[in-house]
């Protein structure tokens, strides 16, 4: 369990809270030694835990060209834009 050094305010806004904590440091407040540890599940739901399949696919040059102009512009790689547009809806 987390334990509190100091006591935290109560915030009557998300905009006061984030105030305070841009102000404040939390571990004035917070012993992070004694938090405990939570495990996060993935919030991608396209990670499935399987591993990923390298496929061929052929595409016209022109469409390459635009999609590493598009990925330029992203500042990434144009594969992973690929892949992002494929799993796109």
């Amino acid at each position: 369990m987390t334990t509190l050094k100091k006591a935290i305010p109560e915030f009557n806004s998300e905009g006061e809270d984030g105030e305070f904590w841009a102000t404040y440091d939390s571990p004035d407040y917070v012993d992070w030694n004694k938090a405990e540890q939570m495990e996060i599940p993935s919030l991608n739901p396209y990670i499935s835990g399987l591993p990923d399949r390298t496929v061929s696919i052929t595409l016209p040059q022109s469409v390459v060209v635009e999609l590493k102009a598009l990925a330029r512009k992203r500042d990434i790689p144009y594969k992973p834009l690929i892949k992002i547009y494929l799993r796109s809806e």
